[in-house]
């Protein structure tokens, strides 16, 4: 079993390689399997198709992501330095896989599938799900006004997912945004958390 974990998580890294490089659109199971020198039937015993290993993918970025943000939480501090930490590690996480281009539009059936939206969703929900714990929490300790740390955190997130969106959008969408721009990125969202803890309290 451990065997297995080992070869599909080797599979999953490669693949993240590969995509990262070219693309999802342009790479191919048969181009993943040459680049680990596994054969065909091995690479398709794990992943039977690119769906279920953009799915694979999906589920790793996410699993370390969540993991990174859950590190410190047995650690007792003041929701601003939380979230400043939180958001550095989105930005993080924005910069390593940006070129995967997973958010945006893609003529590749598999990856506009209802499948893989509703995949997205659940994920965006448990990401939300999260901050909504770190916001109730503050808001216990006294640190925040009482309100509803649901919507809070949805208006949170989505608030800083703008300030990306932005950033994309006035750079070249097909290349990766420049050193300036990601640290303008940064500064904003870091101000944007600021104004809004403000505003909470």
């Amino acid at each position: 079993m451990v065997e297995i974990d080992k070869k599909r998580d080797a599979i999953i890294e490669g693949a993240i390689k590969r995509f990262i490089h070219y693309g999802i659109n342009k790479t191919t199971m048969n181009e993943i399997a040459d680049d680990l020198s596994v054969s065909k039937p091995s690479l398709y015993y794990y992943f039977p198709d690119k769906n279920s290993l953009v799915f694979g993918v999906i589920d790793k970025i996410f699993s370390d992501y969540f993991e990174a943000i859950g590190k410190d939480m047995s650690i007792d501090m003041p929701i601003q330095e939380r979230l400043t930490g939180f958001t550095e590690i989105k930005h993080r996480f924005f910069q390593k896989y940006y070129m995967l281009h997973l958010s945006g539009g893609s003529p590749d059936s598999s990856l506009n599938s209802d499948e893989l939206r509703e995949h997205f969703m659940k994920m965006k929900l448990k990401n939300e799900n999260f901050h909504a714990d770190i916001f109730r929490t503050a808001m216990e300790k006294g640190e925040l006004a009482q309100a509803d740390a649901n919507k809070i955190a949805e208006l949170y997130l989505e608030s800083l997912a703008g300030i990306t969106s932005l950033c994309i959008l006035h750079g070249n969408k097909e290349l990766f945004p420049s050193k300036k721009e990601l640290k303008i990125m940064l500064e904003k969202q870091l101000s944007l958390s600021n104004i809004f803890l403000k505003g909470l309290k």
